[in-house]
């Protein structure tokens, strides 16, 4: 194989990764402009070089978000892309194709491009039927039970609409809803999202409903489609479309010429900055659908529109210092400080740099101008280093630090891993309140606390250590500043309600390293009581499903020190739940034991936690995925077909809610 057919091979390897991160995961690892760079470099190789071309390269198809979860639906109309572009030359070159194709007078219409889930409704007579993802542009999934959660998208319209039709439009999440949600996120100690997108495209792909609707998305709409409808022009369509409940856009304009058009971007560049939802670029279309037809298509998009996408920001400024920050886990995490810059409508101070390695790999060194994006991400970051102006009076080279920077121990890493921690666990001041904010958080103990009475308390030495909380009394409390009596009376009684807080919640709020809620309950039920998990062996823990070596050994550590023993025993006598209560116990059944269920689709009678539930009381174990250890098949409405397809391959029994129902005898 030679230089350029590796070349070819590579580029295709690493454009299929991306649209698999991007349209399956929803965790981007690229911005969209070096992806279309990368795309645009490989379509450009197999132009000069055709005899390696190849069906399956992904110049010749549409990334998919396609989730086996969800029954596939065949688009009437594909959801063909949009050709991008980031130069205002090519939006020039489009205007001047398009004038000489038609040769006769047209309109553009300008409109923004939001950074969302792209979704087509289908509605008849005036009633929402059925709510499909774009998928790979020719199938998407059905997501029309998450689709009616959301408020702004009508059910039924308003009169005058014709029998049939499609529309189409991004499902959002507004700026305000994404930053409460990773508020919510973080109490809690689940992953981020990066951006509003990630998070209207992760929540569409979530099997309850109840969950999208608690996330409050919203939906814009731009593109009307049907054999009957009211305008023969997109403008005009969008405007009928508004009166019947759709809610579109009012930054629409209709432009008469090429300067129109690139006011429109000059505008928008800035003032998209104020939008309550994210934008990344401007879509230009042909007004009049009859020259939309007579324009046609290529074999992937509109030759009667085009994308212009905006630049990720970008800024340089100064490196004036990094420090170090630390968590309850005790991983480091390094953070730059920087000049105050202009930034995506902040001033940005600070930007994450990750961990030592993304340090040496920017061969960072104090005094360096650098270069900061922030695009739709959550934290500025470093992207590159302006070493064209380091002068020789550079600052020192940035190397990780060797001691924690709150208790100066020596810090770990360990193999594999690509964070930095300190092992200081009980003399670590972050650890140590990391640990009690860890412990009251809602799906924890629940206890009524937030950030600052941590510290308080922490501050005064009447808590180092969870249990600490238990003898707090009334007028410790009315000792430190700001704390009238109803407040220390509804910590009081915060803490008092916690002591009723089940087990499995209460092993998940001891913090222990790799044990998340999940598997808090696996060994809570496995094991019933904290003082069998405490005699457990590496062997009797990974026996539990799920439970592998690294957590097996996790919990064997926490409790062969004997610091971690004496604070359970002092919880256990301030009155925590420290087994699986007999009334749990005895709800408990054999009826599934040693059978493993995989559940697919949407229910009436219970959600599909509360189904995973049902299964673990009664000895059995869920799974995500079909295989031959699968005994049955829990289905609702929905199933996914490639889950239905492998079931009746392996010849797995398939059985409804009500047969479920009867075999656990509810």
């Amino acid at each position: 194989m030679n230089e350029i057919e590796l070349k070819i091979n590579r580029l295709r390897e690493e454009l299929e990764q991306h649209n698999y991160n991007y349209y399956v995961l929803s965790a981007p690892t690229i911005s969209d402009k070096e992806f279309d760079d990368k795309m645009k470099e490989l379509q450009a190789l197999e132009e000069l070089y055709p005899e390696y071309a190849d069906p399956l390269s992904p110049t010749q198809r549409v990334g998919s978000d396609l989730s086996k979860e969800f029954e596939q639906v065949e688009h009437q109309y594909p959801m063909l892309s949009l050709g991008n572009t980031y130069s205002e030359g090519e939006i020039r070159d489009f205007y001047e194709r398009t004038a000489r194709a038609l040769n006769e007078w047209f309109e553009i219409v300008a409109e923004l491009k939001y950074d969302g889930s792209s979704i087509s409704l289908i509605y008849e007579n005036g009633r929402l039927a059925r709510a499909v993802t774009r998928g790979d542009g020719t199938r998407g999934d059905d997501v029309t039970a998450n689709i009616k959660t959301i408020r702004s998208i009508p059910l039924k319209l308003h009169d005058d609409y014709p029998e049939k039709f499609e529309i189409r439009g991004e499902v959002l999440l507004p700026r305000a809803e994404f930053e409460r949600l990773n508020k919510e996120r973080e109490e809690q100690e689940e992953p981020l999202f990066a951006n509003p997108r990630n998070a209207a495209s992760g929540t569409l792909k979530q099997q309850n409903p109840a969950i999208v609707a608690e996330r409050r998305l919203d939906a814009y709409f731009y593109y009307l489609l049907g054999e009957s409808l009211p305008s023969d022009t997109h403008f005009g369509n969008l405007e009928a479309a508004r009166s019947w409940g759709f809610k579109i856009p009012d930054v629409m304009r209709i432009c008469k010429n090429l300067q129109d058009l690139l006011d429109y971007i000059n505008y928008w560049d800035m003032e998209r900055k104020s939008l309550p939802v994210a934008t990344d670029g401007i879509v230009f279309k042909v007004n009049s659908l009859s020259q939309q037809r007579f324009l046609g298509f290529t074999s992937k998009s509109p030759r009667w529109a085009i994308s212009y996408k905006f630049q990720a920001e970008r800024a340089e400024t100064l490196l004036k210092s990094v420090s170090y920050q630390i968590g309850r886990t005790g991983i480091i995490t390094p953070v730059a400080n920087l000049e105050p810059v202009q930034l995506a409508g902040t001033v940005v101070k600070r930007a994450s740099l990750h961990n030592a390695d993304i340090i040496a790999e920017l061969d960072l060194h104090i005094g360096d101008r650098v270069y900061v994006e922030k695009g739709g991400e959550i934290i500025p970051k470093i992207v590159g280093v302006n070493k064209d102006v380091r002068s020789l009076l550079m600052g020192d080279k940035v190397t990780f630090i060797t001691h924690c920077p709150e208790c100066g121990t020596t810090l770990i890493r360990e193999k594999g891993e690509a964070g930095h921690y300190c092992p200081n666990i009980w003399e670590c001041a972050p650890q140590i309140k990391g640990k009690i904010e860890h412990f009251v958080t809602r799906r924890a103990m629940n206890i009524n606390i937030g950030h600052e009475t941590v510290d308080d308390l922490y501050n005064a030495g009447y808590v180092r250590n969870t249990a600490d909380l238990y003898a707090l009394k009334f007028d410790d409390l009315m000792r430190l500043e700001r704390w009238a009596e109803k407040s220390a009376h509804n910590l009081l009684e915060s803490l008092e309600e916690s002591k009723h807080a089940p087990f499995e919640h209460v092993l998940y709020a001891l913090g222990i390293r790799f044990v998340g809620e999940t598997v808090a309950k696996r060994l809570a039920f496995s094991f019933l009581s904290i003082d069998n998990i405490v005699k457990a062996s590496p062997e009797e823990l990974t026996a539990i499903d799920e439970i592998g070596e690294r957590i097996a050994q996790s919990v064997v550590d926490y409790f062969a020190d004997e610091r971690n023993k004496m604070l359970v025993n002092r919880l256990r006598k301030y009155g925590l739940q420290m087994q699986v209560s007999e009334k749990v116990q005895t709800l408990r059944t054999d009826k599934l034991n040693g059978l493993t269920v995989v559940i697919s689709g949407t229910f009436a009678a219970h959600s599909r936690d509360e189904y995973k539930s049902m299964i673990e009381q009664n000895g059995g174990k869920n799974s995500s995925s079909i295989s031959g250890k699968t005994d049955y098949v829990l289905a609702g409405e929905n199933m996914g077909p490639a889950k239905l397809e492998k079931a009746n391959k392996l010849g797995i029994k398939i059985i409804n809610e009500t047969e479920f129902l009867k075999l656990i005898n509810e």
